[in-house]
């Protein structure tokens, strides 16, 4: 591409928007969802929770994805025998 198409591609106003914090690092109580959900790419296992019970358990200030992690904790049916690879693989889904 000649460097005419960057120039134009970077001096519109929408290069310089930066992406939203994603939703695993977020606080529990910076997401506006009712229901969060987290499942397991691994095994395909889904756990739902609804914010405010979340709230409840681990505080506002915890943050989604530690939260997640400890839903998904010890229930992964994919085990390979290796201890850095057991356990789920996490993805924060939108319900």
């Amino acid at each position: 591409m000649p460097d005419a198409y960057w120039d134009a591609v970077l001096a519109d106003p929408r290069a310089s928007a930066r992406p939203g914090v994603h939703i695993g690092n977020r606080r529990l109580s910076e997401i506006p969802r009712h229901v969060l959900r987290v499942s397991c790419r691994r095994c395909d296992r889904i756990v739902e929770i609804q914010t405010a019970d979340a709230l409840k358990l681990y505080g506002e200030h915890a943050i989604w994805k530690d939260v997640g992690m400890k839903l998904l904790d010890n229930g992964c049916q994919e085990r390979t025998g290796v201890r850095e690879d057991d356990g789920c693989w996490p993805s924060y889904d939108t319900p």
